[in-house]
C-alpha cells in the first residue's frame, strides 16, 4: 500500500454514480457498538438504524469502495465485512491524509471505546501522535516509514490504554493532565494547571477539565484542534456539541474551560476522538466555538446515556 492515501475529505458525503462493482456484499455485523465511526467515513453507505450501522447500499464505483475500506480497517470492533468475510491487508488506506499535514491512523481501539487518532507533521519530517490506535507492531512499523514520532499527546484517560506502548516502541514521549494522571503515572510529561502550554513548535496544549478532569486539547499551527471528547462536529445538528450526556467530570467545569479558552483559540479544524470532524473558516469555526460555550453555560449535570449523544 501507499504510505499516504490520497486526501480524505471528511466532511464530503459520498454517493457518487457509477455501474455496481463486480463482487458487493459488504455488511455490518451485531457486534457494532453504535460508535459513529464507521459512519463517518462511508456516508450515504452506512447509517444508522434504531442503534446501530447497518450498510445502507453498496459501493458503486473505486471511490466509494474506499471509503467502505476506511469504515472497514477504523471498525475498533472489525463489524463492517466485505462479502469474504475477512479484510484484505493489501487493501488497507490507512494512514489516511486529511490534507498535507494531518493523517488519520484508523484501526480504532476496543480499550478506548472506539476513538480516533491522527498523526501530525512537523517541520522538519518528525511527527507527534495524538491519542493512538489499537497496538499492532506492524502498524508501528508503517508509521515510522513516513518520520520519527517524537511525542505521543493523551487527550483525557480514556484513551490513555495504550499510550505507553506506543511511546515505548516509537522512542517518544508520553504526554498526559495530572488531572488524569492515574491512566498514565508512568508518562513522560505532565500537564499542570489550565493555563495553555506549548508542547513541541507551532503546537499548544489547552487544559480542558470537563469530560475528564484532565483532559486537554491540543492546537498545531493555530489551524487545527485536535479537541478529545470535549467537543465535536454532530451531523444531527450541522454544529459544534459537546456529549453532555457523557461527562464524566463536570459539565460545569466544562463551561468553565470553554469560557476561559475559546477566545485564545484559533482553528479552521477540530478532530476529535468521537464524533465528526469539521473543516471552517475561521471566522466561522469562531463564530461556532463561541455559541458552543454559551450554549453550555446553560447545562446542568445528567445522568450518563451513552444512547443520547447526537452524533
Amino acid at each position: 500500500m501507499s504510505d499516504i492515501p490520497a486526501p480524505l475529505s471528511l466532511s464530503a458525503t459520498a454517493g457518487t454514480s457509477g455501474s455496481p462493482l463486480a463482487a458487493p456484499g459488504w455488511s455490518v455485523d451485531d457486534r457494532c457498538t453504535d460508535c459513529d465511526v464507521a459512519r463517518q467515513l462511508a456516508p450515504d453507505l452506512i447509517g444508522r438504524v434504531g442503534r446501530t450501522s447497518k450498510v445502507l447500499r453498496q459501493p458503486r464505483d473505486a471511490a466509494e469502495e474506499r471509503r467502505m475500506q476506511l469504515a472497514a480497517f477504523a471498525c475498533h470492533t472489525r463489524s463492517v465485512r466485505p462479502a469474504a468475510g475477512l479484510l484484505d491487508p493489501a487493501a488497507d488506506p490507512y494512514p489516511a491524509a486529511l490534507d498535507d499535514t494531518v493523517l488519520l491512523c484508523g484501526h480504532n481501539s476496543p480499550r478506548t471505546a472506539g476513538a480516533n487518532s491522527y498523526l501530525l507533521r512537523r517541520p522538519g519530517g518528525g511527527l507527534m501522535m495524538i491519542d493512538t490506535p489499537r497496538w499492532s507492531e506492524s502498524l508501528a512499523a508503517r508509521y515510522e516509514r513516513l518520520g520519527p514520532v517524537t511525542d505521543v499527546l493523551l487527550t483525557h484517560q480514556d484513551h490513555a490504554a495504550h499510550g505507553r506502548t506506543w511511546a515505548d516502541r516509537l522512542k517518544a514521549r508520553l504526554w498526559i493532565h495530572e488531572g488524569d494522571i492515574e491512566a498514565a503515572p508512568d508518562a513522560d510529561r505532565v500537564l499542570r494547571g489550565t493555563e495553555p502550554v506549548e508542547v513541541g513548535p507551532g503546537v499548544v496544549a489547552h487544559p480542558l477539565p470537563g469530560h475528564t478532569k484532565g483532559s486537554v486539547l491540543y492546537v498545531a499551527d493555530e489551524r487545527y484542534c485536535f479537541s478529545g471528547d470535549s467537543f465535536y462536529w454532530a451531523r444531527a445538528t450541522d454544529d459544534l456539541e459537546i456529549a453532555e450526556s457523557v461527562v464524566w467530570y463536570s459539565v460545569e467545569e466544562l463551561a468553565a474551560s470553554l469560557d476561559r479558552t475559546v477566545e485564545r483559540l484559533r482553528c479552521a479544524w477540530v478532530l476529535p476522538g468521537h464524533g465528526g470532524s469539521k473543516k471552517l473558516t475561521f471566522h466561522q469555526m469562531r463564530e461556532r466555538l463561541l455559541a458552543l460555550a454559551e450554549r453550555t453555560r446553560k447545562l446542568r449535570p445528567r445522568p450518563v446515556d451513552f444512547a443520547a449523544i447526537r452524533w
